[in-house]
């Protein structure tokens, strides 16, 4: 069974995605949470400048790092709508953030892009746990499938 607080957090991070694909970025948002529940920090996909290290998940671990002791950086939880990139799971263990709860996968997108006819990235497409094996991760949520691949459909011309 789904945690509807999960739920909850992932609607807001699909309308993140949405804000950045309405910007012309590509559509990722991610949002981070303490463990009491309190949204600390939010950010979509910026991108479309030509920095393709602004990824909302990397931001937010830079955000941590900036704003949060060690304790409560392993006790946050980030939500994002699509799993991690290896920059950003990386990113995401060296800060030491606690867990990841995602809408789609990286086996999903990678799937899509494919499908869409998008030529792969400069790098491979690993799941969360091949670059930070000690993060517990949650995803994906099947419920939100159809909205996630519609924005990316719609990103990608299709």
């Amino acid at each position: 069974m789904t945690d509807t607080t999960d739920l909850r957090y992932l609607e807001r991070c699909i309308e993140l995605a949405s804000e950045a694909l309405d910007a012309g970025d590509e559509p990722f948002g991610s949002i981070l949470v303490a463990a009491d529940g309190t949204v600390l920090a939010e950010d979509r996909n910026r991108v479309a400048g030509g920095d393709h290290t602004r990824h909302p998940e990397f931001e937010l671990a830079r955000w941590a790092a900036a704003h949060l002791a060690p304790e409560d950086r392993a006790k946050a939880t980030v939500y994002t709508s699509g799993e991690h990139c290896p920059m950003c799971s990386a990113a995401h263990a060296w800060v030491g953030l606690g867990p990841i709860v995602y809408a789609a996968s990286t086996i999903q997108l990678t799937a899509w892009l494919t499908e869409f006819g998008v030529a792969p990235g400069p790098v491979n497409p690993l799941p969360i746990q091949q670059i930070a094996p000690n993060i517990a991760v949650a995803g994906p949520f099947p419920e939100l499938t159809d909205r996630v691949y519609a924005l990316h459909r719609r990103f990608n011309g299709r």
